[in-house]
């Protein structure tokens, strides 16, 4: 999503030509291209599926809501599996129209996770509950610290569910880098990604993720937490911004890798 301007092909050769071993791809994108054309394209080229994304959105109360939310995840945990990545980046879901019950939202959650699962570890696959920044807990996900993500993911086996930690959504939170520790120590942290914090957010705040070096997060800081916790996997970097979709989108792609090189590596 970075470059989600660039095609499927023309991001596997940006890829090539840059180095990059792996990608982390979106379920639209994917389903655009084709699901089995994608998985030839990537697997052709040598490249690393690191994740897919998304999952997720288990908070609706409607039951015919909730069987459909339920049948999409086992679709994405399918395409997953195709794709040939063993982790399902969850985005949990927000409070229902009308409803102001966080704590029955988050239960929900967790009743979603029981029913999936299985299903998923069944086929190689592992659900990483990525909690979002609070400004997101009403409209996109009632999920917003690793202490809440983790304690519904140590519900079930790690192979199961665990965690994706995400730089933008985390950095402001005291806590996080002790719930690093503990998502470490129980082989949950499935996913890390970076995206850095400007200010002012653009309106409707979705895409405000800043380049990284443009803002207020210590990269190294947190790939030091995240590694001292045992986690040796991908580093994925997402960033929604229009005015990185505006532009050449190898350019961009290249100024990224640069700037994880320079702030991160």
């Amino acid at each position: 999503m970075t470059v989600k301007q660039l095609s499927m092909p023309e991001l596997v050769d940006a890829c090539l030509e840059l180095g990059v071993p792996g990608v982390g791809l979106w379920r639209a994108p994917v389903e655009s291209y084709g699901l089995e054309e994608t998985a030839k394209l990537v697997r052709d080229a040598g490249l690393a599926v690191t994740t897919l994304c998304r999952g997720g959105f288990f908070t609706a109360i409607d039951p015919a809501e909730r069987a459909e939310a339920l049948a999409d995840n086992r679709r994405a945990i399918d395409e997953a599996a195709t794709l040939g990545t063993d982790t399902l980046v969850l985005v949990s879901g927000g409070l229902p129209e009308g409803s102001k019950d966080l704590h029955g939202a988050r239960e929900r959650i967790a009743d979603a996770l029981g029913e999936l699962g299985p299903y998923a570890a069944a086929n190689g696959v592992r659900l990483a509950i990525e909690p979002l920044h609070p400004m997101y807990a009403s409209d996109r996900c009632v999920v917003s610290t690793l202490t809440q993500a983790l304690d519904l993911a140590e519900r079930f086996p790690a192979d199961q569910v665990g965690v994706a930690v995400d730089t933008y959504h985390i950095w402001w939170d005291d806590q996080a880098p002790a719930q690093i520790a503990r998502a470490g120590a129980g082989d949950r942290i499935h996913t890390f990604q970076l995206a850095d914090w400007t200010t002012p957010l653009p309106e409707g705040v979705l895409n405000g993720r800043g380049q990284i070096g443009d803002g207020a997060i210590d990269m190294r800081e947190w790939k030091a937490y995240v590694e001292a916790a045992g986690y040796t996997g991908p580093i994925e970097v997402e960033l929604f911004n229009d005015g990185l979709w505006a532009r050449d989108g190898r350019e961009v792609l290249a100024e990224t890798a640069a700037r994880f090189v320079e702030h991160a590596a």
